[in-house]
């Protein structure tokens, strides 16, 4: 970081494309399949008025982004019961894909090495047709 960086900060952009740097970001389609077939951890992370509006993926936890570290620490005393080791692959999903790739690097600060996020975040989900329940102009439940 250069001696500006630190006394003017990185800005959101720059921050953002260093932090995914250091992810492996999946397209929805992989992150459906990690979840199916390797047991992947799926985490809402959209406020409510959003889960609302446009649904929810069917099998995510929800945990709001405000208690996403002490919800997904596996040593922590308010931890939820599917979190329950540091090795297990947690997909983060927010609304668009921005959100959610700093919280999935937060939890590489808590030791869950694995994290990663959703490129494009639930509106990419729904719009690649992959499974949404609760959406209220879906007459057969999808986004």
């Amino acid at each position: 970081m250069s001696a500006e960086d630190a006394t003017q900060g990185l800005g959101i952009d720059a921050l953002l494309e260093r932090e995914r740097a250091k992810l492996d970001r999946l397209t929805p389609a992989r992150a459906a399949a990690a979840v199916e077939l390797q047991g992947a951890l799926l985490v809402d992370i959209r406020y409510a008025a959003l889960r609302e509006r446009d649904g929810l993926i069917p099998g995510a936890l929800v945990v709001e982004r405000n208690e996403l570290e002490w919800r997904m620490d596996p040593t922590g005393d308010h931890r939820a019961a599917e979190t329950t080791d540091h090795d297990r692959l947690v997909v983060v999903v927010c609304n668009e894909g921005y959100a959610s790739s700093l919280a999935a690097r937060s939890l590489h600060a808590l030791g869950l090495h694995r994290a990663t996020d959703v490129i494009g975040g639930f509106q990419a989900w729904a719009a690649a047709g992959l499974p949404v329940t609760g959406a209220p102009n879906a007459p057969d439940g999808r986004a």
